[in-house]
């Protein structure tokens, strides 16, 4: 089944049984300034679950559909695998006090094997945790539409999804998994999480479903990976790599919602992408005809696409002759992106051993830096300021103290990225981390967590935060004062100490449970682990 046929038939599916079809928002959030874009079909119809708008005077019943495109870009070094991109299109039924779990998991088992034809390998519900109940009922009602179901259960790190941005409305989920990918996300909105991830009952509880057409038109073609499908068939020839592929259709798409390429922000993301997938190929004309010819009779497109790429290549073909003539003189290779814009790709030509991690991370730096006026330049600084990434930021130095704990003087750390929801964290090690230490590591960072210790600042003289013990780059050139966090009632006796700007939280009590959630190698002698606060 084509792309085309299953975005049909998932809309009149929905629409043939009550459900009003609102038309896709704008990538750009209405009314919601903690994302930068939108990465959800919830989020144009958050108003509704809270009760702050009517769904009935809106749209004339409580149940909605929608395909909604979405842009996620908190790992564009990933895309081009099998399943990562930064724009794709989410499919999503939801219902703001229509029905509950009994529809909503009869319709989605209904559309999977009757409409699409798909075998279901098995299905997760939420097993319980944090004071939060096991969802019991979902896993009755999955029994008696099929008592031979498998059902799996799994705690908050993968049966609880929400809140998009900082707050809002979030729940218990139930997932459907085929050929062994998860393709539908059921949520179940029965709880409101503010700024402080408080939990509170909604009056109205809703449904809230997302399933990708991109992953779900793989698996019903049959093929390896998104980029096998149809979406991406016409335009993968012309684009000569996935991520010139992924990155043009992306910036189209951005381009159409009215971004508009800057050095902050959205436009800075949409900048980022067009340099990248230039740099790969220097006629991006086809890739932007073949993105614009295969949406068409879907998506309506800005009229001075072209130009905008067309004149944003042309600035970087300026920034890149001049940055050349820099490579060679210059021994800040930071500098040669945040002053002359050379990419990464060519950067590491000269710095062969500089990680991709540590550059993000270093530039982070540099731009909170700039912003802020600020002359000194501290190792390790949170770009990021929202409640979510400063919790990440602490848990990462308690996760590179764990490490050290764990496996001896080895580990060095090499980069680290932190979003909204994980923390990424890059070091040196010269092999696969056995189960025993995993958890051991795991166990260590929830144990200080559980203890309730302060987080701590001091500004000291450089000679004397090296005598504290504090973890810091050996490769970095410090100023004579910098700022030191340590995490323990004083310095001397502190966990975890290390040369950082900050922010971070007060008290290690405020971050939750901590999981790793993946532990696998970067290139040579550098392990990567993710990890999540639940």
């Amino acid at each position: 089944m084509n792309s085309s046929d299953i975005r049909e038939k998932f809309l009149k599916f929905f629409e043939s049984r009550g459900h009003k079809v609102v038309p896709s928002s704008s990538l750009v959030p209405e009314g919601d300034a903690s994302v930068l874009f939108t990465t959800a079909g919830l989020q144009q119809f958050k108003p509704y679950y809270i009760g702050a708008k009517d769904p009935v005077a809106d749209f004339g019943m409580k149940n909605t559909v929608s395909v909604q495109k979405s842009v996620r870009t908190s790992d564009i070094e990933e895309v081009g695998d099998e399943r990562h991109l930064t724009f794709f299109e989410m499919l999503g039924n939801f219902s703001f006090g229509g029905y509950w779990k009994k529809e909503a998991i009869e319709y989605a088992h209904e559309f999977v094997t009757k409409i699409m034809n798909l075998k279901i390998d098995y299905v997760t519900v939420f097993e319980g945790e944090d004071n939060v109940p096991e969802d019991m009922e979902s896993a009755e009602i999955w029994r008696s539409i099929d008592p031979s179901i498998v059902i799996k259960k799994f705690g908050r790190g993968d049966n609880f999804w929400g809140p998009t941005g900082e707050e809002g409305p979030c729940g218990p989920t139930t997932e459907i998994y085929v050929n062994g990918i998860e393709i539908w996300n059921i949520v179940f909105n029965e709880f409101y999480s503010d700024k402080a991830k408080k939990l509170t009952k909604l009056e109205k509880p809703g449904v809230d479903t997302g399933m990708g057409l991109e992953r779900l038109t793989m698996v019903s073609q049959n093929v390896p990976t998104v980029f096998d499908t149809d979406l991406f068939t016409p335009i993968l020839p012309v684009a000569e790599s996935r991520m010139v592929a992924d990155h043009v259709r992306s910036a189209v798409f951005m381009i159409a919602d009215g971004v508009r390429p800057s050095n902050t922000e959205r436009g800075y993301i949409l900048r980022r992408l067009i340099r990248r997938a230039y740099f790969a190929n220097k006629n991006l004309v086809p890739v932007i005809d073949a993105v614009i010819a295969k949406y068409s009779g879907v998506y309506s497109f800005s009229s001075d696409t072209h130009q905008v790429i067309k004149e944003e290549a042309e600035k970087f073909e300026k920034t890149l002759e001049s940055g050349l003539k820099q490579l060679d003189k210059e021994s800040d290779p930071f500098k040669l992106f945040a002053t002359y814009g050379l990419p990464f790709d060519v950067i590491k030509e000269k710095f062969p051993s500089l990680t991709h991690e540590e550059f993000e991370a270093r530039f982070k730096e540099h731009q909170d830096i700039s912003r802020a006026g600020m002359e000194q330049k501290f190792k390790g600084g949170l770009a990021g300021h929202s409640e979510a990434e400063v919790k990440y930021h602490t848990a990462t130095h308690l996760l590179h103290q764990a490490l050290h704990d764990v496996l001896g003087s080895d580990v060095g750390q090499k980069g680290s990225n932190i979003t909204t929801e994980r923390l990424r964290f890059d070091f040196s090690f010269p092999r696969k981390l056995t189960e025993e230490e995993k958890i051991r590591v795991e166990e260590i960072v929830n144990e200080k967590i559980t203890q309730a210790l302060p987080v701590r600042h001091s500004v000291l003289h450089k000679e004397e935060a090296l005598k504290s013990g504090a973890r810091h780059s050996f490769d970095e050139k410090y100023p004579s004062e910098v700022s030191v966090y340590y995490i323990g009632s004083d310095l001397d006796n502190a966990y975890s100490k290390e040369f950082c700007g900050g922010p971070h939280v007060e008290n290690t009590r405020v971050l939750g449970k901590f999981k790793i959630t993946k532990e696998e190698a970067v290139s040579a002698g550098v392990r990567r682990i993710k990890a999540t606060l639940e």
